[in-house]
């Protein structure tokens, strides 16, 4: 009983440790544990490849022996058992080591290694992770404007292990991509898919079943000429393909309705050529552009570029925190990287060594990141914020305290009323789409549970150098801040007045290449009433 109670604690303890590291593909910091994992696997199957081969070294020994021994005894067999050692090792060979060796050939030496595998399983990644990874891909695909084929080849900018999608890998992302109702994803990775196959690449996937994923989806897309086409090449390769023969007739049916409708519709406009035709949907004129459309264009570097004039007003500068002692020695390093909103970032102003101490404390509480949702004012996870992040305070070590405190030194704000440094990692494809730090008039109790009143200001530290993608971007005004190790950017969320600035609305671009850290403070209003008081203007 007591060694059956053991197991039973074992196993839920380890159930319980995989539940806890679920979502993988929302921070590369966890990732990077799946990679020891693995390594860990494969030194197993090695071991176990390796008893396989010693194994399989004492059978071919004594095959060998025995093709030898019976190879003379077969020309002379009367010869052969007449030597009374011969008959006697005859006996014992298949009464006794034949035995020996059945039993040699029937042990399994894939315990440990399947032992191992049983455990390591538990935390693994699941369906959701590799659905959200392959969303990753699809997003960034869109965001950065890449073709699949320069993804599949691996050709992106920055990266130090070039890595390339085979075609069955293609094939599973279209299939992601279609069981989302995605189509237009579909359509281009079952595509990339066929090309690759076409190409000459050894794969066990065939292209009736690519054909099959890439006709319907181009249906479903409306272009049924095109979908007919595909069916059609399907068929060819397979003349008796139940559902494209269904799907060919399906087609023809519909092609043959629309053109009978056409028909009747030319002949209408004929007999009545002054009524007019059905409204055209407004279109936004040429200088319109999307939030979403400003937000892509601002992570490709496509923004809106400053006027000169703009740009002259934007100093470097060393900053001493209004006299204070501790920076008039050694002044922080003070660049503007927008005007308005105000967007200041400070160089060199927090070490290599607080980063690690910082990402240390952070990892072993990393969880998925969250967000406050408007109708239920609960915290929950969203897709557009694919990261993990952890809280921590300052009592918990001295250098967060002294972070804590060069922030509150350098702003001149009091921090003791701020939320805790809050850390974060990003994922595959990592983001947090558009979004305002402080709580709008619609969100009266957004902040209500702290007592600390609005988030008055936010100071965001880069703890790391991203390779490729990962900026801070500002769609309303255009302005991009890209990540740099070491460097903090700081602004203003509300006026002077306390009313929120809009033109702050601002969003994490995808991770393209690279791991991105950072870490963030929001300081509150409260204690900040003589340290920037109030002023009579409501947008100053």
């Amino acid at each position: 009983m007591p060694s059956r109670m053991f197991w039973c604690i074992l196993i839920v303890g380890l159930l319980r440790h995989s539940l806890a590291h679920t979502d993988f593909f929302t921070s590369i910091g966890h990732m990077t544990d799946l990679i020891h994992t693995e390594k860990d696997l494969v030194t197993s199957l090695k071991d176990y490849i390796k008893a396989e081969e010693v194994k399989l070294e004492q059978v071919k020994k004594w095959a060998e022996k025995l093709d030898q021994l019976t190879s003379t005894a077969t020309k002379d067999p009367e010869g052969f058992l007449g030597h009374p050692v011969n008959a006697f090792k005859l006996m014992k060979r298949l009464n006794t080591e034949w035995g020996e060796l059945e039993n040699l050939v029937l042990k399994d030496m894939s315990d440990g290694f399947i032992s191992n595998l049983t455990i390591q399983r538990q935390y693994f990644p699941n369906d959701e992770d590799q659905t959200g990874a392959a969303k990753a891909l699809l997003r960034l695909q869109d965001t950065y404007n890449l073709d699949t084929d320069t993804i599949s080849k691996g050709n992106l900018p920055g990266v130090k292990h070039k890595s390339s999608l085979t075609a069955e890998d293609c094939f599973e992302l279209g299939k992601i991509a279609y069981t989302e109702a995605d189509y237009y994803h579909t359509e281009l990775w079952m595509e990339q898919a066929l090309k690759q196959l076409e190409e000459g690449e050894v794969s066990t996937l065939d292209k009736v079943s690519v054909l099959d994923y890439w006709s319907y989806a181009v249906y479903q897309q409306g272009h049924l000429e095109k979908a007919l086409l595909l069916t059609k090449k399907l068929l060819e390769l397979d003349p008796e393909h139940q559902r494209a023969n269904g799907n060919l007739k399906y087609f023809e049916y519909i092609m043959a309705k629309e053109k009978d409708a056409n028909k009747s519709t030319s002949k209408t406009a004929d007999d009545h050529p002054d009524q007019e035709s059905a409204p055209k949907r407004k279109e936004h004129g040429k200088d319109y552009l999307s939030e979403r459309r400003k937000y892509e264009m601002l992570c490709r570097g496509e923004g809106l570029k400053m006027t000169p004039r703009r740009q002259k007003k934007l100093f470097c500068r060393y900053h001493d925190g209004n006299r204070n002692p501790k920076f008039i020695l050694a002044p922080a390093k003070q660049e503007d990287e927008w005007d308005k909103p105000r967007i200041i970032r400070f160089h060199e102003i927090i070490s290599d060594a607080e980063i690690e101490v910082v990402k240390d404390l952070a990892k072993p509480r990393l969880s998925r990141a969250t967000v406050h949702d408007p109708e239920t004012g609960k915290l929950t996870t969203a897709q557009y914020r694919v990261s993990k992040s952890a809280w921590l305070s300052g009592y918990e070590d001295p250098v967060v305290s002294r972070i804590n405190m060069r922030i509150q030194d350098l702003t001149g704000l009091d921090v003791s009323t701020a939320e805790e440094l809050q850390v974060a990692n990003y994922g595959v494809g990592g983001q947090y789409e558009p979004h305002f730090d402080f709580g709008r008039k619609d969100e009266p109790d957004a902040f209500k549970e702290l007592g600390t009143g609005n988030r008055i200001a936010t100071w965001l530290f880069y703890m790391s150098d991203v390779s490729a993608g990962g900026a801070t971007v500002f769609p309303e005004v255009g302005a991009s801040v890209w990540p740099k190790k070491g460097t903090a950017v700081f602004w203003y969320n509300l006026f002077a007045s306390g009313e929120g600035d809009y033109s702050t609305r601002h969003a994490a671009c995808p991770v393209l290449v690279g791991n991105k850290w950072v870490s963030n403070k929001w300081i509150h209003e409260r204690g900040q009433e003589f340290r920037r008081p109030c002023t009579l203007s409501e947008l100053e």
